[in-house]
């Protein structure tokens, strides 16, 4: 299964809105490419959960995997709360930042 697959299967079109919501903030495509693993990942490891019914607890378990059990960078890190941020606020319209804290 292709990464951008997983966001097809948790919402259909959604792909679609991520990157159309991308280039209307004129991102480079490499921030597009990055965004959209990121956002994959996420919804990957929500069980392909619709994001809109995910709670900023769902968003901080993911963000405490990355840095607990992957032990990510911190600059993928701040990648992945970026993706994040951008994909509640600019693709979904919803504040990522409540109840959300730093990983």
């Amino acid at each position: 299964m292709d990464i951008t697959e997983a966001l097809e299967q948790s919402q259909p079109g959604l792909v679609s809105r991520v990157t159309g919501a991308i280039r209307k903030h004129q991102l480079n495509h490499r921030a597009e490419q990055t965004y959209l693993h990121w956002i994959s990942r996420f919804v990957l490891f929500n069980g392909l959960k619709n994001p809109e019914t995910l709670q900023a607890d769902d968003r901080q378990l993911f963000l405490a995997y990355l840095s607990e059990r992957l032990q990510v960078s911190r600059a993928r890190m701040n990648q992945a709360k970026q993706a994040l941020a951008f994909f509640y606020e600019d693709v979904l319209g919803k504040p990522e930042s409540e109840g959300i804290v730093a990983a």
